[in-house]
């Protein structure tokens, strides 16, 4: 946030670069311009070479930071089933799922600034210590200077800070929350948010540091980035609204010229 004399600002996150050969996926030239960073899909879970390069040169051409996004290496699942993998494997495919969007970056004058797990991934190192700390220790080694992305107050983040890293804790502006601060699994009904009730949210989120899960109840947040999906039919309209909302608010988003 910065000195108190300076106004507020939140990361606005997304993901993107999830198209795979001719088959689109999200809005990505739309989209990228209402955030303040990326997080690009590697190939694994979703995205190919020329997606990659693509997403990179138009996160840089809007100032935005980019990150990779790595997922389990699921196509068909879109990286939203658990994947029974060794350590090792998942360690060497996290590796170089990042290096190929540091490959990209490199080429048009870019670096990459953060790491974000994918789907299943994601949700399961938020609870599971022992595949936190196999993700954290993939991405010091390739990089200790990484920023790990992790759902606020989780494992994830305290794997992270074990390992060295610097983190960013998230929160969700488009999808709801249990009262145990998980997020509410897809599969069920008012699992993702309307745009208004998106904005209303990320307002809540980098204002008040609360959300209200399910149940009524209000959760503290505390939160460095808040995500809106780049894969929902919805997710242009949702970032317009936080966007604006937040803007309203009061609350800016940080700027980067280079992508870095």
């Amino acid at each position: 946030m910065g000195r108190s004399d300076l106004p507020p600002t939140i990361d606005l996150n997304a993901d993107v670069g999830e198209s795979f050969g001719p088959w689109p996926m999200g809005a990505d030239d739309e989209l990228i311009p209402l955030v303040s960073s990326v997080n690009v899909a590697c190939g694994a879970h979703a995205g190919d070479a020329a997606t990659i390069l693509r997403t990179v040169g138009l996160a840089v051409r809007h100032g935005v930071a980019i990150g990779a996004h790595p997922g389990y290496p699921d196509l068909e699942g879109f990286g939203r089933r658990d994947l029974d993998m060794t350590p090792s494997d998942l360690g060497a495919s996290i590796i170089v799922q990042i290096g190929a969007i540091q490959a990209a970056a490199r080429v048009v004058g870019a670096t990459v600034r953060h790491v974000k797990p994918h789907g299943a991934l994601y949700n399961r190192a938020a609870r599971d210590p022992d595949l936190a700390a196999t993700i954290a220790a993939a991405v010091r080694d390739l990089d200790p200077g990484l920023v790990l992305v992790g759902l606020a107050g989780s494992a994830s983040i305290a794997a992270a800070r074990e390992a060295g890293l610097a983190v960013a804790e998230e929160a969700f502006a488009d999808r709801r929350y249990e009262p145990d601060g998980s997020l509410r699994s897809r599969r069920l009904d008012g699992a993702l948010f309307d745009p208004s009730d998106a904005a209303a949210q990320a307002v809540s989120i980098a204002r008040d540091s609360h959300v209200t899960a399910t149940d009524g109840s209000e959760i503290q947040v505390a939160a460095d980035t808040i995500c809106v999906h780049g894969d929902s039919p919805q997710a242009v309209a949702v970032g317009r609204a936080v966007h604006a909302a937040l803007r309203a608010a009061g609350i800016g988003l940080p700027r980067t010229a280079t992508g870095a």
